[in-house]
């Protein structure tokens, strides 16, 4: 990148450097993209009151915001994968400007719809793009560059909730303007990467194709055993997520009677604590096996989720926040686990694992919605609880060595 963020390497180390400057950039990057994004979930309370909404329809928001990058993010990095667009990142960081200029004036629900589409096109061209440049800028610490670029997407969403109740709070979603400027900072950082990735495109491609030719020929169904197990525990981490993110607040207003911006001051510790989490996930997959970390990570959850909707609010807000300690290593480990199995696609497995957790989620919001509404918010936390008791398919995964080659596989 020019400017501060410029690394001088040769041909016969570049692939083995870190090169933190640029892991840093996109992290900072992906910090301001997600505490944009984590607004969405925030204003709900306030939405739900100005527009007379209902759950089912508080969860649509979510879906239709979550279902359009979950089905572009795999195009996206389909695309990419075959032809390098250093300077899409900032390109879609500006339909993000452009979705939070909307919901700020929306005044219907429609617009609210329209808005967030907006903002999830965003979210499809920033998370696989990013993914790969944290993977360029890796060298051998690929499990160490996703947590990182990972922590600073998780410490933005916990910041939203907090930045909505300071700021949005008691004075109308018109306040969601002021974060265009956020934006604007993201946008002109985003250009600066996408100069760096500019200057790294041919090396890029050659490494790629070397990767791909270096790795082992994994047998076909031991590749389709491994991707449906990571399948079903992205959905575990992330349905269970959705009901934690977006409607924790209602559970803490209804079941302790907090205010709206008391019950987003616990949102923003439970989801400081998944940020907090996530930075555990990939060094230690780097040294002891991805596997393991994927498996104590989500089962490693259920005594505290099964114990959470039966304890008063301090035992809730303690078990939250192992809860998001614990959950949130998974991943960046899942991710990179996926990755080592199909070297040449990484911007495809990003953007099928980005898009998939997107897409759960807001199918998740959606269905949680519905079912909130029939029964309870209290019901809901007491079924979803059980969701990390599917961690227990780890044991089906094929085990790696730390360079990402199937231990035992002929």
């Amino acid at each position: 990148m020019q400017g501060h963020i410029e690394v001088k390497t040769n041909s016969s180390t570049a692939a083995a450097a870190t090169v933190v400057p640029v892991l840093i950039a996109i992290s900072v990057s992906h910090f301001l993209n997600d505490t944009l994004q984590s607004l969405i979930p925030a204003t709900y309370p306030i939405l739900k009151q100005s527009l007379s909404l209902s759950y089912a329809q508080i969860g649509l928001i979510t879906l239709i915001n979550q279902l359009v990058a979950s089905v572009l993010q795999p195009v996206v990095g389909m695309v990419t994968d075959r032809r390098h667009m250093p300077y899409s990142l900032p390109i879609g960081m500006t339909f993000t400007l452009l979705g939070l200029g909307l919901l700020s004036i929306a005044g219907t629900y429609e617009l609210v719809l329209i808005s967030v589409a907006l903002v999830g096109m965003g979210s499809s061209v920033f998370h696989p793009e990013s993914s790969r440049v944290a993977h360029m800028a890796a060298g051998h610490r690929r499990g160490l560059a996703q947590s990182v670029f990972q922590v600073g997407g998780n410490t933005g969403s916990s910041l939203g909730p907090l930045l909505a109740a300071l700021i949005i709070t008691g004075r109308g979603h018109s306040r969601i303007a002021w974060f265009m400027l956020v934006a604007l900072l993201a946008i002109i950082l985003l250009w600066r990467v996408g100069a760096w990735y500019a200057g790294r495109v041919h090396s890029v491609a050659g490494t790629a194709k070397d990767a791909a030719a270096a790795a082992p020929a994994l047998p076909r169904s031991l590749i389709v055993r491994a991707l449906v197990v990571l399948l079903m525990l992205i959905f575990s981490k992330y349905f269970y997520l959705a009901s934690m993110s977006n409607y924790f607040t209602f559970y803490l207003m209804s079941r302790f009677h907090l205010t709206i911006a008391d019950a987003q001051v616990h949102l923003f510790i439970f989801l400081f604590a998944v940020a907090a989490g996530t930075v555990i996930g990939g060094p230690v997959g780097d040294r002891i096996g991805r596997k393991y970390v994927i498996w104590v990570s989500i089962l490693g959850t259920a005594p505290f989720s099964l114990l959470l909707p039966y304890v008063g609010l301090t035992g809730t807000t303690i078990l939250s926040i192992f809860v998001g300690l614990i959950l949130s290593s998974a991943f960046s480990a899942i991710l990179v686990y996926a990755q080592e199995m199909l070297p040449g696609k990484i911007g495809l497995i990003s953007g099928l694992f980005f898009g998939l957790a997107f897409g759960l989620g807001g199918i998740a919001s959606a269905v949680i919605g519905v079912l909130a509404d029939r029964t309870t918010v209290y019901f809901v936390f007491q079924l979803c609880a059980f969701l990390p008791l599917l961690g227990l398919l780890a044991a089906f995964l094929p085990n790696f060595d730390k360079h990402g080659v199937a231990a035992g596989t002929p």
